[in-house]
This record gives C-alpha cells, sequence and structure tokens, in this order.
C-alpha cells in the first residue's frame, strides 16, 4: 500500500481465519510508511455459544482497533484502510463515528500475507500438522481442517465455530461420521 496523499501515515488492518472451521479470527495491523506490524487473535470461544449468537466477536475487533489506536498515537491526520469484509464492519463503524478518515479496501501484499501467516501458526500450535494446512496438499483449507476434526472430533470440537449454522446442520455430523458417537 502506497501512503496517500495528505496523511502522515496509513493504518492497514485486515483478517485471517473468518472462514475457517477452527479457531477464531486474526486481526493484523500494519502502520505505514513505518511497516510496523501489530497482531491480536479473537479467540474461538467468540465463534461459539452464547457468544457468536451476542457478535460478540465485533465488539472484540472495536477492541482491537482501540489498542492498534494507543500504540501507533494515530490522530486525525491517520488513515485506516481497513479490509471490507464483515469481520471488521463495526471497527470501520468505530472509526468513522470517532473522525478518522476511512477507507474500505481489499488488502493484498504484505499484510495479508502476515495476518494469514499469523493464522496459520495458530493452528500449528493447537496441533494441526503444517502438511494439513498446505496449499500443495491440493485440498482446500476447509475440507482439511473437517479431516482433521474428523480424526478425533471429540477432542477437537473445542476449536471448531461450532456457532455457524453450517457446523450444527451438516459439518459435525459429517465430522462424527463413523466414530460410533452421535452428535
Amino acid at each position: 500500500m502506497i501512503e496517500p496523499f495528505g496523511y502522515r501515515k496509513t493504518i492497514v488492518i485486515d483478517d485471517s481465519g473468518w472462514g475457517d472451521l477452527i479457531l477464531g479470527v486474526v486481526i493484523g495491523a500494519l502502520e505505514l510508511p513505518a511497516h510496523r506490524y501489530m497482531e491480536r487473535r479473537i479467540p474461538v470461544a467468540y465463534f461459539q455459544p452464547p457468544l457468536f449468537e451476542a457478535r460478540e466477536y465485533l465488539a472484540r475487533t472495536v477492541a482491537i482497533v482501540r489498542e492498534v489506536i494507543r500504540v501507533v498515537r494515530a490522530d486525525r491526520a491517520t488513515l485506516f484502510q481497513v479490509c471490507s469484509g464483515y469481520v471488521l464492519s463495526a471497527a470501520r463503524r468505530f472509526l468513522r463515528e470517532e473522525g478518522y478518515p476511512v477507507e474500505d479496501v481489499e488488502v493484498t501484499g504484505e499484510l495479508q500475507e502476515r495476518v494469514e501467516r499469523g493464522f496459520l501458526r495458530w493452528c500449528v500450535e493447537v496441533g494441526v500438522p503444517p502438511d494439513v494446512l498446505s496449499p500443495e496438499s491440493g485440498r482446500n483449507r476447509f475440507q482439511a481442517l473437517l479431516g482433521w476434526v474428523r480424526e478425533n472430533p471429540r477432542a477437537r470440537e473445542g476449536l471448531v465455530k461450532t456457532g455457524w449454522r453450517s457446523w450444527q446442520a451438516r459439518w459435525r455430523r459429517v465430522a462424527y461420521e463413523g466414530t460410533g458417537v452421535v452428535p
């Protein structure tokens, strides 16, 4: 991203993990032109009942953005370029209400790569083998993670975004097929 004319600095914010079966979401912020990076995690509990139904993850994104503002010492000459995805919608609204200039963007490049690596690192920390996450495996990541959960659904369901209707209606049954446990 290039620093837009008229702004002293730009903060670009992106997320990773929103569409993944397990864990929560990683939020990353990149301060330009310094290229300072900050990353925070929204735990999986925010994507499980009852927090998911209450959309508490949106409040958590706002709390993270408040921290970003404090850490980078943002002022009204700071432009925020925020990923246009839903999980950051409350953060974009908050920034606008606070008087910051905000652009909805599709994040690519350095920040997207760093946030994605942060989410993959989190997956490995909880025991997902790196080869399951590898694009070279030829499987899409959702199916690869579902396969990993299926290997031990009782132990791994606690890592799943169980608030999703699709988990409750379909994927939970698929995860437990052949285990002798009735979900």
